[in-house]
């Protein structure tokens, strides 16, 4: 059972401290034995099951916030969505000097949580009532409730007036699906443009692979990686603009600007090759990162860069040892001859199985390498590289 407006007031006060440290200590033995115990002491069984569904939430969100989800609370949505503390804590930073910040769609509060810790006063609306109770509760419960305000509403009824900026991360899911359409957010794209065009100090937060063509030119859409795994595209109105097209990779904190507009080298493979960051490839930046690196593409419609080493955090590069056409028997060879056990295997423009070549490889060795599968026009090859760096 998951948590109600009442259970959570419940679960807020010393008693339900208590009941939550017992079901923490609890987490890993068997649920039946373990909710027979708690509901032994005399608790409402609603209350331990509201409990029990608290600890398996903070521990689902651990993954992605570390130790302080286990001083929050979350819905199961929230705690697969709430946004990335990296990440929030960079959207942070570029509100910064602006406040109140109206926080649209705040859900359990991640955002809402870096705004306040980056000392902005924050209002923070959501239209479901235990939502918004969950998002009051965290900011207390991480000694951020002196920065915020929350409180239950309908983002398109929120008068804007009073704020300095505004943030608005609008629901990507319908029927418990993600949606494709934007104009099925809720609320919907057009609502979002409406703040863009509006408020000089707007943002908003939106599934990654939207059109480009659906990107407003007056506006900087940037592209976020947190870890390797591209998490959101941000779009900013003109007030908090600083480019046209951005990609930014964390923890790093690099971060790439262009138009998105330009075109990359063609040539032959050299001596490394680069596997760029999601976040630059859909952000259409590959030519500008092949520019950094005085690099360029083996096909003009993949994005793999080949050239001279140089480190960089916007792409991951392997030393290139062959360069091959593709054949399992040959590959099969090759990497047993290098004594290769541990494979990293790596493919764009290749409708190869992974897995299923890699079980086809067979490979006992004890070395490391790494295999990327590509195309040069209509022919397949293959690039027995070394370990990524």
């Amino acid at each position: 059972m998951s948590l109600t407006v009442a259970t959570l007031a419940q679960l807020r006060t010393s008693a339900g401290a208590t009941l939550l440290a017992e079901a923490t200590a609890r987490a890993g033995d068997d649920l039946v034995r373990t909710t027979a115990a708690l509901r032994a002491t005399g608790q409402d069984p609603e209350l331990v099951a509201a409990a029990l569904t608290t600890v398996r939430l903070r521990q689902r969100a651990a993954v992605r916030l570390g130790e302080p989800a286990h001083r929050m609370f979350f819905t199961p949505d929230g705690a697969e969505q709430i946004t990335r503390p990296a990440v929030a804590a960079h959207r942070a930073t570029r509100y910064a000097g602006i406040s109140p910040v109206a926080d649209l769609c705040c859900g359990v509060g991640g955002d809402m949580l870096a705004f306040a810790a980056a000392g902005i006063a924050v209002e923070a609306i959501d239209a479901d009532p235990l939502t918004a109770a969950i998002a009051a509760a965290n900011a207390q419960a991480l000694g951020l409730d002196d920065w915020v305000t929350v409180r239950c509403d309908d983002a398109t009824a929120v008068e804007l007036a009073t704020f300095a900026g505004v943030f608005c991360d609008p629901a990507r899911r319908s029927g418990g699906r993600r949606t494709p359409d934007p104009e099925s957010y809720a609320p919907p794209y057009s609502f979002v443009l409406d703040l863009l065009r509006k408020m000089s100090y707007a943002g908003a937060k939106l599934a990654p692979g939207l059109d480009h063509a659906l990107i407003p030119t007056q506006v900087e859409a940037e592209w976020v990686s947190d870890r390797g795994v591209l998490v959101e595209l941000a779009l900013y109105s003109q007030g908090l603009a600083t480019a046209t097209r951005r990609a930014t990779v964390l923890p790093a904190g690099a971060t790439l600007t262009g138009d998105g507009a330009q075109v990359a080298p063609v040539g032959e493979i050299g001596d490394w090759l680069y596997d760029p960051d999601s976040a630059v490839v859909r952000a259409h930046l590959v030519a500008e990162l092949a520019a950094l690196l005085g690099a360029r593409l083996m096909d003009p419609h993949i994005a793999y860069l080949t050239g001279p080493f140089v480190e960089t955090a916007f792409a991951r590069a392997y030393p290139i040892e062959e360069v091959a056409p593709f054949s399992l028997k040959k590959l099969r060879s090759a990497l047993r001859a290098r004594d290769i056990g541990r494979l990293t295997i790596l493919k764009r423009g290749s409708a190869v199985d992974v897995e299923q070549l890699r079980r086809d490889l067979r490979l006992t060795g004890s070395a490391e390498g790494s295999l990327a599968l590509t195309r040069i026009g209509s022919r397949p090859i293959a690039l027995i590289c070394g370990p990524g760096q």
